[in-house]
């Protein structure tokens, strides 16, 4: 209760933590995780959506922030729940990471605009969100 207490936490990074903290026993994991999630304390949902929200301020795009989630072993399904990849406001914060890191005038150079484009890509946007805010 203590973990939940601080953060939303996905099943498996709960399942990761009991584990470290020394309970062996995989069926007791399993049924306190059932349960947790049955008087729905516990969401994997919930941790995606709150997930989604941080890394969206920190200027992440949703190629990243869908990784990440596939990491802490959130469901495809939850992902695309929580993540529509396509939608304008990622380019809107494409446009301002760009803004924030290299300033508000757009490169002319190739090299600029390759180095530019690196940035954002690597920020996890993908190629017409980065297209569109160079």
């Amino acid at each position: 209760m203590d973990l939940l207490a601080r953060r939303e936490h996905s099943m498996e990074e709960l399942r990761v933590k009991l584990r470290a903290r020394g309970f062996e026993d995989g069926e007791a994991v399993e049924r306190e995780l059932g349960r947790l999630c049955a008087e729905g304390l516990l969401s994997d949902a919930r941790f995606a959506e709150a997930f989604v929200h941080a890394h969206r301020r920190r200027g992440e795009g949703p190629l990243r922030i869908a990784a990440g989630l596939r990491e802490r072993a959130v469901t495809a399904e939850v992902i695309a729940g929580q993540l529509d990849v396509q939608g304008d406001a990622w380019v809107e914060l494409a446009r301002e990471a760009r803004c924030k890191r290299f300033g508000a005038e757009i490169p002319r150079e190739f090299d600029e605009r390759a180095r530019q484009a690196r940035f954002l890509r690597y920020r996890g946007f993908t190629e017409d969100q980065v297209r569109a805010a160079l």
